[in-house]
């Protein structure tokens, strides 16, 4: 097998090989016939949750939409199918998902299986939206999980690659809808003390980005439902003391704002507005690495002000920290699982030592805050603080035992964190 890395470059996988099937039965063969698999997306993961020293699948091709379901409210598309490539379809059938990630670069079942999230407090983590899912287990044999007839659903969608290779996702859509976005400049941390949910109720998404040089947000990104009576309003020119943007910015100081979707309150479709960057862009910073961290909403301005005290030691390593929130969830290993949440985010400059070094000052800062790192992100929390922090975290080990008793996509990482 040719060097295979991930996204951002920082490591090589470990597999000996790498198969792309075409089809299922491709898929269910080539599972069955080996010792140890783990399923590959988009390679956007900057720890190695997806490594293996076995063999890695990717879905690549099997990026179908296989179903349209008007009458149920469903899509029904292969494990390989990137956000992106199904939005448009469904926008042109007038259909849309509640949300989406911040890159439309990202495949579905990827997404899911790490808890990913979009944005805004009545919005769950991307996962919430899956009906249904099929997973070609060690044997090669399909199982199917749907949710409200199975309990063990809620366990499986969020699943790590521990229970097998998603083949196929249902997931809930719902009529398709406009987003204006509107962009504010300089928004202070004081704000939010008192502000907190004003500001983050204020529309559909809300995302702050700030780079911890000072005590003020660089950026607010207000993505808003289009509708008579905000089309009629406009923009205020002032966002609690911060100012509207006169020109399109990119989140990262800096960097041409071509990639970005569009701003200055232009009205567009739900996909082309709520990912911050352009299907046909290369996304973000590019060569970067991500940290993540969740925390009870209750404890957000808590947890901002403690990392605003360590600026010193993030600012220089740092392109952009965002920070944004999430409905709860009753996926067993979702980050937001049992309670509304909020994501802050760091996206690092490729020096990997020095973001090392930095990320135990984080972790212990947000520590009394009950912090759950991204599981595809960078962390060095101590793995027996993160068994700790999921509940259901023996249920989950019972059913990915049941669907995996020999272990076949267990890999060092879930050994380490979950097991």
């Amino acid at each position: 097998m040719q060097e295979e890395r991930n996204w951002a470059g920082n490591f090589k996988f470990s597999a000996a090989e790498l198969f792309e099937p075409e089809h299922e039965e491709q898929l269910q063969e080539w599972v069955a016939g080996r010792e140890q698999v783990r399923g590959l997306g988009t390679r956007h993961s900057f720890n190695r949750i997806a490594d293996t020293h076995g063999s890695l699948v990717s879905l690549k091709k099997m990026n179908r939409v296989l179903e349209l379901d008007r009458a149920n409210g469903t899509v029904t598309v292969e494990g390989g199918i990137r956000y992106g490539e199904l939005a448009g379809l469904l926008h042109e059938n007038g259909f849309a998902l509640h949300n989406l990630a911040s890159l439309p670069h990202i495949t579905i079942a990827g997404a899911c299986a790490t808890g990913t999230h979009g944005s805004g407090d009545r919005n769950g983590n991307l996962a919430t939206v899956v009906r249904s899912m099929e997973i070609v287990t060690a044997n090669g044999e399909k199982v199917q999980f749907v949710r409200g007839e199975q309990p063990e659903a809620d366990g499986a969608i969020v699943g790590l690659g521990a229970l097998g290779v998603v083949s196929k996702l249902t997931l809930d859509i719902m009529p398709s809808f406009d987003i204006r976005q509107h962009l504010y400049e300089n928004l202070s941390l004081a704000r939010l003390e008192r502000g907190f949910d004003d500001v983050y109720s204020s529309a559909y998404s809300v995302s702050l980005f700030t780079d911890w040089s000072s005590d003020r947000f660089n950026q607010v990104w207000l993505k808003k439902l289009a509708g008579a009576e905000e089309d009629a309003a406009g923009a205020e020119d002032e966002f609690y003391g911060a100012t509207k943007a006169a020109v399109k910015l990119h989140p990262v100081p800096g960097i041409s704002a071509e990639p970005c979707s569009e701003q200055l309150g232009e009205r567009g479709p739900w996909h082309e507005r709520l990912p911050h960057f352009r299907m046909e862009f290369t996304p973000s910073a590019g060569e970067e690495l991500q940290s993540e961290y969740f925390v009870p909403r209750e404890h957000a301005y808590a947890a901002l002000e403690a990392i605003h005290k360590l600026r010193e030691h993030i600012a220089p390593l740092l392109y952009i920290s965002e920070v944004r929130t999430m409905a709860a969830d009753q996926l067993w290993m979702s980050p937001s699982y049992g309670r509304d949440s909020v994501g802050i985010h760091f996206t690092w400059k490729p020096l990997g030592e020095a973001v090392e070094r930095v990320l135990p000052l984080i972790e212990a800062a947000l520590e009394p805050y009950e912090a759950r790192p991204h599981w595809g992100k960078l962390f060095t929390m101590a793995p027996e603080r993160v068994k700790s922090l999921y509940e259901k975290r023996l249920a989950f080990i019972s059913l990915a035992v049941k669907c995996d008793p020999q272990g076949k996509f267990r890999n060092a990482f879930l050994e380490r964190y979950v097991w």
